[in-house]
C-alpha cells in the first residue's frame, strides 16, 4: 500500500503567528495555512511555482485595513505578502513565497451601476464577463478585452493594466479607469481619482502616507518629464507597471490611478474601482481572411489596419490545427474552407462594428471590393463573412489559442514567458521573423496568434520544461526576444505584465529606475507588498526569470515512467478555463457551487501532481502499486486498511486525505475531458488515485454498493413491487440514509426484454443479426442497455425501438451486460476492467455484422469510446448515440411537413465530449419538421450518483439552482433532455416528468405522417 505522506514544510512561524493577530483583530473572511490551499495558490498561468506560506480570503475593506495594519506592526515586518485576483497571470505576477491575498473568493460583489452616467463600482473580485453579463440588459459593456475574461477579475485587469483584442479602438483598462479605492501600508483607505493643480497641493501638504505619496509622484512626473518622454516608448501597449507618463492627462490633471494600474500588487491592495462602461455595439462583422503562408498574414496587416477596422487578429497554422481537434471547432468550421491550395498557413481576423446592420455594410463595403479586386495579392486565398453571434464563435477561438497551444501532444508543450513582446506595428512583420529565427535555430515548434493591429503578438515556444538544462533555454531565449524588443523600439511585456521577468526592468528604464524606486518605497516602505517585482530597494535584487522555481523542476523528480501513467493531470498548464464563472458553461460544476479553487480540474491537477510528487520522493511507484492491488485478493491487506482508518480518525495527519476530500467534490461529468483546452481528465486520475488511496484506507459502504449498482438492479427488477415497497418506505429510505444514499428512484416495474418480444422488437445475437441479408443490415440497429433506462425508464427503451421502426428501421435489443462506469467512478479499477472486458466480448460479437450499435443514455454511451479505450485490450465496438446513427441516414427517412418546436438541455458528457452530436440531434429533428433549439446550460446537479450521495445532495441542489431550474420553468413541456440522470433530477427537485428528445420524435412521427407523395415513392 502507499505510505502515509507528510506534505509539504510547515510554513514559517511568523506567517502563522501573522493569521492568528489577524483573527484575534477580528478578520471576517477566510484564513487557512493547509496543504492543499498553499499547493493551489502556488502557481499561475506560467512557468513557475512558489508556495506561500499562508492564505487570507478577505470578506471587506475592512479585512484589507487588518491586513495592513498587522503588517506594519514590528513583529511582522518580515511578512510579505501579494494580492491575487483570478490566478491567470502568465509571469507569476501574483505568485508568492508569503501569504497570499485573494481577492476573488468574497470581494465579488458589483455594488452599484450607474446607467445615466456610464459607470460602475465593483470589487476586485468581479470576474469581468460576469460584469458584462450584468451590464448586457442595459446595454452597457466595460470595452478592454482579455483572453481569460470569464475568470480574470477586474482588480486582475486593473492590477496589469489588461487589454487584449480591440485595443486600438477601446484602449486598455487605465483608460477606463475612474477611481481607485485602495488600502495603503499604514492602513488608510484611499480613494485616487484624477485631481486639478488645487486639490493636488492640498494633499501633498498632508503628513501622512497618502501626502508623502503624492510628493514624491508630482515630483518625479515634474523633475523627470525629459526623462519619461524618452524612455517610455510611444506604442498602443503604453509600458505597463509604474505608467509615469500618463502621471497627467489628457486634461493636466494629476492621476496616480496610472501608477495604480499596472502596479502588480507591489503598491497597495485595490479594494474598489469605479470604472467607465460604455454602449455595446448593435451589430458586428468579422472578415476572415486566409493566407499562403503566416509572414503574408502579418505583412498584409498593415495595409488592413488602413481600412477602418475596429480590430485587426492574426493566427497562425499551428493554432488553427489545433482548433480543428477541439470542442470549439464545431460552431466555426464552416468559416474556415481548405482551399485548393491546401489549409490556409495563417489568418487575419478582421472586426468591424456598428449601432445598425447598414453602419457596418457601409465600412464592409470598401473592404470586400478592395478584397475582390486585389484576388490573391499579398498571398491572400479567399475570405469568409461572419454576423454577430458567429464572429463571437470565431474570436472564442482566438481566445482559447493559449489553451490549445498547450494541447499540443508530446512533452513539449508551448509555454509562456516570451508571450506578450510589442513592437510598433509597423515593425511587426521583421520583428516576428528574427523571433521565428530564433526559435527556428533551436529547433522549436511553437504558435503564433495575437493583436497585430497593435503590433502585438503571443508566441509560446513549446519546450519540455522537465528535462534538465530547460532553466538555461529559457534564459537564452528571454535575453534575445528582449534584445530583438530594444532593437525594434518595443517592449518585452507589452500585455501580461513584468512580474518574474523584472529583472530586465532597469535596463528598460535606465536613469529613470531610481524613480521607480522611489515611488515603490512611498507606497510600501518596508518592501512587503510583492517584493521582488517592478522596483526594490537598493540592495535588495529583482525576481530573476531562472532564479524562481519552476513547476517543470518539481515534475522533473517525478519518474518519467509515473508521469506517463498519470498524465491526464500533469499537463495541466493553469490556464484555468475551469475557473468560468458562467453558470450557463458545463465546466466545472463543482467550482461553480463551492467557489472553492481547490474543487476544480485545476486545483485537483495540481493537487495530483503534488501527491505525485510526494510519493515519488519516498521511492514509490504508483502504478506498480496500483498492478499490484488489481492482482491482489480484495480481502489482501484489510488488517493494515483498518489500523490506517482508525489513526486517520484519532487525527494522523496524511496529505492524501486533503487530496481526497478534493477528488470527492467532483461530479465525474467529464466536462473538464472534452472542454479543458488541455484535455486535463480529472474523472481518469481521480479514478486511479481513489484506488489507490483505498489500498490504504477503507472505503465507505456505500461505496461498495454504487459499484455493485448495475449487478443488483436486475435482481430487484424481478420483484419491482417488493424493491419500490421497500426503497420507498420511510425504513428503507432510513436504512439508505445510514449508509449515505438518498432519494433512491423506484423500478418502472415493466419487464424489458418481455415487453420488447410482445412488442415484436427482437433480442439481438450474433447469429440472428448474421442472417439480415446484407443489403438490408443498414436499416437494421442493434439498442445497446444501460442499467438506468432498462430499470428505471423502460418505457424509454421500448419509445427509442417503436421511433426507429416508425422511421422504417429495424431494431434489436441487445442482451443486458454491467456496462462498469460506477465501478469506475469510484475507483473499483480492477473489478471495472473485468466488466469493461466482458461487455465488450459480447459488443464486438454483435457488431460483426456489420449493423450498428446505439446507446440510449449519453453518459454510459461514451464510456465506450472514453474509458473502455485504456480498460479493454481488443478493439472496442463503435456505440452511437441515436442521433450520431440517425443523422447519417436521414436520406432514408421520409421528411415531415413543418410542426412546432422543442428545446432541448443535453447531459454535460454529450455536450462536451461528442459535440457534433447536438447538431445530429437538430439535424434530426429539422428532417421531421421539429426545430429544435439548443439551449445554453451548466451541469444539473445530479451526475450519475453524485446528487444520490448524501454528502452532495445540498451541492447538487444548488447546482441544480445555478441553472437548470429556471430554464425548467421558462420552456415547460416543449422542454427534452437527454440524460437519464438529468431526467432524475428535474424529476426530484421540481416533480416533471420530461421527455427523452427520441420520445419527440416519436410523438412527431405519430402526428406527423410520411406526405402521400412520398409514401408513394417508398411503395
Amino acid at each position: 500500500m502507499i505510505p502515509r505522506l507528510a506534505g509539504l514544510q510547515p510554513p514559517a512561524t511568523p506567517a502563522i503567528s501573522f493569521l492568528e493577530e489577524l483573527r484575534l483583530r477580528g478578520f471576517s473572511g477566510d484564513l487557512t495555512a493547509r496543504d492543499d490551499d498553499r499547493t493551489l495558490m502556488a502557481t499561475d498561468n506560467s512557468i513557475y511555482q512558489r508556495w506561500p506560506q499562508a492564505v487570507c480570503f478577505p470578506r471587506t475593506v475592512e479585512d484589507l485595513v487588518r491586513i495592513a495594519r498587522v503588517s506594519a506592526d514590528p513583529r511582522f515586518h518580515g511578512v510579505h505578502f501579494a494580492p491575487r485576483g483570478g490566478g491567470t497571470g502568465t509571469n507569476g505576477q501574483s505568485l508568492t513565497d508569503g501569504v497570499v491575498v485573494d481577492m476573488s473568493r468574497h470581494m465579488n460583489r458589483i455594488l452599484e451601476i450607474n446607467e445615466a452616467e456610464g459607470w460602475v463600482r465593483v470589487e476586485p473580485g468581479v470576474v469581468k464577463d460576469a460584469l458584462n453579463a450584468a451590464l448586457k440588459p442595459l446595454g452597457l459593456f466595460f470595452a478592454p478585452e482579455c483572453s481569460t475574461s470569464n475568470r480574470a477579475t477586474m482588480g486582475g485587469m486593473i492590477s496589469t493594466d489588461a487589454c487584449g483584442q480591440g485595443s486600438c479602438l477601446y484602449g486598455k483598462t487605465r483608460d477606463h479607469v475612474l477611481e481607485l479605492t485602495a488600502v495603503l501600508l499604514d492602513g488608510t483607505v484611499w480613494t485616487s481619482a484624477p485631481m486639478d493643480d488645487a486639490e493636488l497641493s492640498a494633499v501633498t501638504r498632508r503628513q501622512d502616507m497618502v501626502g508623502a505619496i503624492h510628493r514624491v509622484a508630482d515630483g518625479i512626473a515634474r523633475e523627470q518629464a525629459g526623462l519619461i518622454a524618452e524612455r517610455f516608448p510611444k506604442l498602443n501597449r503604453c509600458l505597463t507597471g509604474y505608467d509615469l507618463a500618463h502621471l497627467r492627462d489628457e486634461q493636466g490633471r494629476f492621476d496616480l490611478n496610472s501608477v495604480l494600474c499596472g502596479s502588480e500588487g507591489t503598491l497597495a491592495m485595490i479594494a474598489e474601482a469605479k470604472i467607465r462602461v460604455l454602449p455595446i455595439p448593435k451589430r458586428s462583422a468579422l472578415v476572415n481572411l486566409r493566407y499562403g503562408s503566416f509572414d503574408a498574414a502579418l505583412r498584409d496587416a498593415q495595409v488592413l489596419m488602413a481600412l477602418g477596422a475596429a480590430s485587426v487578429e492574426t493566427v497562425d497554422s499551428k493554432v488553427l490545427e489545433l482548433a480543428r481537434g477541439d470542442i470549439v471547432w464545431e460552431g466555426i468550421k464552416e468559416f474556415f474552407p481548405d482551399d485548393p491550395e491546401g489549409v490556409a498557413a495563417g489568418i487575419n481576423l478582421i472586426e468591424f462594428v456598428g449601432n445598425s446592420e447598414d453602419e457596418v455594410r457601409a465600412k464592409l463595403a470598401p473592404v470586400e471590393a478592395r478584397l475582390a479586386a486585389e484576388g490573391k495579392q499579398s498571398g491572400r486565398r479567399g475570405y469568409t463573412l461572419a454576423w454577430d453571434a458567429a464572429g463571437e464563435r470565431i474570436q472564442g477561438m482566438r481566445k482559447r489559442g493559449v489553451g490549445l497551444l498547450g494541447n499540443m501532444q508530446g512533452q513539449k508543450r508551448p509555454i509562456a514567458f516570451v508571450e506578450d513582446a510589442a513592437v510598433p506595428p509597423e515593425n511587426l512583420a521583421d520583428f516576428i521573423a528574427e523571433f521565428r529565427a530564433a526559435l527556428d535555430r533551436r529547433g522549436l515548434e511553437y504558435g503564433m496568434f495575437g493583436h497585430v493591429d497593435a503590433g502585438v503578438l503571443h508566441v509560446r515556444p513549446a519546450i519540455d520544461m522537465k528535462e534538465e538544462g530547460a532553466e538555461a533555454r529559457i534564459r537564452a531565449i528571454s535575453d534575445e526576444v528582449f534584445a530583438l524588443t530594444r532593437k525594434y523600439n518595443g517592449l518585452l511585456w507589452g500585455e501580461h505584465g513584468k512580474g518574474v521577468r523584472s529583472e530586465y526592468v532597469p535596463e528598460v528604464f535606465g536613469p529613470l529606475y531610481p524613480s521607480l524606486q522611489a515611488l515603490k518605497a512611498a507606497f510600501d516602505p518596508r518592501n512587503q507588498l510583492n517584493p521582488g517585482k517592478i522596483a526594490a530597494p537598493d540592495g535588495e535584487a529583482l525576481l530573476a526569470i531562472d532564479a524562481v522555481p519552476m513547476r517543470g523542476q518539481l515534475d522533473r523528480t517525478v519518474p518519467a515512467g509515473v508521469r506517463a501513467a498519470y498524465e491526464e493531470a500533469l499537463h495541466c498548464n493553469g490556464n484555468g478555463a475551469c475557473f468560468n464563472y458562467d453558470p450557463q458553461d458545463a465546466m466545472c460544476p463543482s467550482y461553480k457551487g463551492t467557489g472553492d479553487r481547490r474543487h476544480s480540474p485545476k486545483g485537483r491537477a495540481m493537487l495530483f501532481r503534488e501527491w505525485l510528487r510526494q510519493l515519488s520522493a519516498q521511492g514509490v511507484d504508483p502504478a506498480a502499486e496500483a498492478r499490484r492491488l488489481r492482482a491482489a485478493s480484495p480481502l489482501s491487506g484489510l488488517a493494515g486498511r483498518i489500523r490506517n482508518s482508525l489513526a486517520w480518525r484519532r487525527g494522523e495527519p496524511d496529505f492524501s486525505h486533503e487530496v481526497k476530500e478534493a477528488m470527492d467534490g467532483c461530479l465525474a461529468c467529464k466536462s473538464c475531458s472534452g472542454q479543458c483546452p488541455i484535455k486535463v481528465d480529472v474523472p481518469t486520475f481521480r479514478a486511479k488515485f481513489l484506488e489507490l488511496y483505498h489500498g490504504r484506507y477503507l472505503r465507505p459502504l456505500k461505496d461498495h454498493l454504487i459499484g455493485q449498482l448495475e449487478v443488483m438492479l436486475p435482481l430487484g427488477a424481478r420483484m419491482p413491487k417488493l424493491a419500490n415497497a421497500v426503497m420507498g418506505s420511510g425504513v428503507g429510505r432510513a436504512l439508505a440514509a445510514r449508509v449515505g444514499l438518498v432519494d433512491a428512484p423506484l423500478f418502472s416495474g415493466t419487464e424489458l426484454m418481455a415487453e420488447a418480444n410482445r412488442r415484436g422488437f427482437g433480442r439481438a445475437t450474433p447469429e440472428v443479426l448474421s442472417a439480415v441479408p446484407e443489403a438490408e443490415r443498414e436499416r437494421h440497429v442493434v439498442i445497446v442497455q444501460d442499467a438506468f433506462t432498462s430499470h428505471f425508464e423502460t418505457a424509454l427503451v421500448l419509445d427509442l425501438a417503436e421511433a426507429l421502426r416508425l422511421m422504417g428501421f429495424t431494431p434489436w435489443i441487445a442482451p443486458f451486460r454491467p456496462n462498469g462506469k460506477p465501478l469506475h467512478v469510484h475507483g473499483f479499477l480492477a473489478r471495472f476492467g473485468r466488466q469493461a472486458e466482458r461487455n465488450a466480448a459480447m459488443l464486438r460479437d454483435l457488431a460483426r455484422s456489420g449493423i450498428g450499435l446505439v446507446g440510449v443514455d449519453p453518459s454510459i454511451t461514451l464510456t465506450y469510446r472514453g474509458e473502455y479505450r485504456d480498460a479493454v485490450r481488443g478493439e472496442v465496438a463503435p456505440v452511437l448515440l441515436p442521433q450520431e446513427w440517425l443523422a447519417k441516414r436521414l436520406h432514408l427517412i421520409p421528411a415531415r411537413a413543418a410542426g412546432p418546436g422543442f428545446s432541448l438541455l443535453p447531459h454535460c458528457t454529450e455536450r462536451t465530449n461528442a459535440a457534433s452530436s447536438v447538431k445530429d440531434w437538430q439535424a434530426v429533428f429539422a428532417h421531421l419538421g421539429a426545430p429544435l433549439a439548443v439551449l445554453a446550460s451548466g451541469c444539473c446537479g445530479m451526475a450519475g450518483t453524485f446528487g444520490h450521495e448524501a454528502e452532495h445532495r445540498d451541492l447538487s441542489e444548488k447546482l441544480y439552482g445555478l441553472s437548470w431550474k429556471p430554464h425548467v420553468a421558462r420552456e415547460g413541456e416543449r422542454l427534452l433532455v437527454s440524460g437519464y440522470s438529468c431526467r432524475s433530477q428535474v424529476k426530484r427537485f421540481d416533480g416533471i416528468t420530461l421527455p427523452h428528445p427520441v420520445q419527440a420524435l416519436l410523438l412527431r412521427l405519430r402526428e406527423a405522417p410520411v406526405p402521400a407523395a412520398r409514401e408513394r415513392e417508398l411503395a
